[in-house]
């Protein structure tokens, strides 16, 4: 195992939860803003523009794009 990948295996514990805290609280969000909306619908919803934009990071990092970072 390198450095970075110990480093970021240290912390991936953390890095989960950031992600499942951003996740949770937009669906607490969407429950204030539109209470009667279908949970299941709107987490769907949350995870398709979630992903979409971690499919652009990924093109992005493909490309070279952090190679500087």
């Amino acid at each position: 195992m390198n450095t970075i990948q110990k480093e970021l295996a240290s912390r991936k514990t953390e890095i989960q939860g950031a992600v499942e805290l951003f996740f949770k609280s937009n669906m607490k969000i969407t429950d204030w803003d539109v209470p009667e909306a279908d949970d299941r619908e709107a987490a769907i919803l949350l995870l398709d523009i979630i992903q979409e934009r971690l499919d652009t990071i990924r093109e992005d990092v493909l490309a070279g794009r952090y190679n500087e970072y």
